[in-house]
């Protein structure tokens, strides 16, 4: 009901559970969600975790449910606390990294070398991702991408991937209203890879077997040139970096105009994820490349069609219907 928030399956049963059976104990919990006893002990520290659960005054020795409106909302709030301190450290990270890179490129020491053009980057490429054998990591930011861009790319993908190497991909939110890139980034998905979207994203990026990186010279213009990195601890500053931004991003999915099960748009359901996740309208606007008046919008046919009166209502709603 409420994995979108965090909760296990089995979680959210027993948390519904204890909402509406308010003096059942373990064993009564247990029978109602067909668990073992076990399993719904685990379930209640998952839900202290959460701090969706108390200690009954009513009932000495057992748990009582704290009311959605509250203890959901107090979630939300600590998850969007969680997700900007993240967000805080990705900049941090990324300035630090960006500063890095500009010394060692303009470095005469052998730190890297320079390919100068978008022809030597391109056979660079296809060198490097002919030879891995393990994954290839990617950060491309700009809200849409040159289609000879995006198929020079797809031709250097296309072995790597039928050996089974495995690929992730950043994008920018924007670019799911760019079908050049939206198309791309379907066929990545096809061949198995993984690809995600995120607001804000650190400079472009490709890093082959963690071991080789490419990094732009100059970010403001990165057809100028590109930095081949095989510092060990700088392609590790690079990792990281990488790892810092995909934490804070969102799968792309599969796209879909009209979802037969819900009724709803691949937008409708993108928001209603960011949502249930703790964004706010604008955030959540501006993942999906929308303004917060469409946000509202398209929130506000969503309550209709649920019969919700509010925001935390549809969610609920939303929740019990598995559009979460």
């Amino acid at each position: 009901m409420l994995e979108a928030l965090g909760l296990s399956v089995l979680g959210s049963r027993v948390y519904q559970a204890m909402l509406d059976h308010t003096d059942h104990g373990v064993a009564g919990l247990a029978e109602l969600c067909g668990a073992s006893p076990a399993q719904v002990h685990d379930c209640l520290d998952e839900l202290a975790r959460l701090m969706l659960v108390r200690a009954s005054a009513d009932y000495p020795g057992h748990m009582r449910a704290v009311s959605p409106d509250v203890g959901l909302a107090d979630m939300l709030a600590r998850q969007e606390a969680d997700l900007a301190a993240r967000q805080a450290r990705l900049a941090a990270s990324r300035a630090a990294v960006t500063r890095l890179v500009a010394e060692r490129a303009g470095s005469h020491a052998t730190h890297g070398e320079r390919l100068l053009g978008m022809d030597a980057i391109q056979r660079r490429i296809e060198q490097l991702a002919h030879g891995m054998s393990q994954e290839c990591l990617g950060v491309h930011p700009g809200a849409s991408h040159r289609p000879e861009d995006l198929a020079a790319a797809r031709a250097a993908d296309d072995e790597p991937l039928a050996r089974g190497v495995a690929m992730k991909t950043l994008y920018q939110d924007t670019t799911r209203n760019d079908p050049h890139t939206t198309a791309h980034a379907h066929w990545l998905l096809s061949r198995g890879s993984e690809v995600r979207t995120a607001p804000v994203l650190p400079q472009r990026l490709v890093i082959f077997d963690r071991a080789h990186a490419l990094v732009p010279i100059d970010p403001a213009d990165t057809r100028k040139g590109a930095l081949h990195v095989t510092e060990p601890g700088l392609v590790t500053a690079l990792l990281d970096l990488f790892d810092q931004a995909w934490a804070t991003a969102v799968p792309l999915g599969a796209l879909r105009s009209d979802d037969p099960a819900t009724g709803l748009t691949d937008t409708e359901a993108q928001l209603l994820r960011l949502l249930a996740g703790g964004l706010t309208d604008d955030a959540a606007g501006q993942r999906l490349g929308i303004s917060s008046r469409t946000v509202s919008r398209h929130m506000a046919s969503i309550m209709e069609r649920l019969g919700a009166t509010s925001r935390f209502e549809a969610g609920l709603k939303a929740a019990q219907r598995g559009w979460l």
